[in-house]
């Protein structure tokens, strides 16, 4: 579980660090989970499409319970 709502900004870098890590713990029978993004950055992981990828919850609340 990543906690991004601190996060105001990213860019390539961010989401293929999410992307490279979706595989490797998919690939390891695990998960990525993603936690409380900001608005700014949760519409960038929608328009790029991660959020149909990788599970964004809208508050860490949320990302911590099943």
């Amino acid at each position: 579980m990543v906690d991004l709502s601190r996060v105001t900004f990213m860019d390539s870098t961010g989401i293929n660090i999410f992307i490279a890590a979706h595989r490797a713990l998919t690939e390891a029978g695990g998960w990525i989970r993603l936690a409380a993004p900001t608005e700014a950055v949760m519409r960038l992981l929608q328009i790029v499409g991660v959020d149909a990828v990788i599970d964004c919850r809208e508050t860490l609340r949320q990302a911590l319970s099943n």
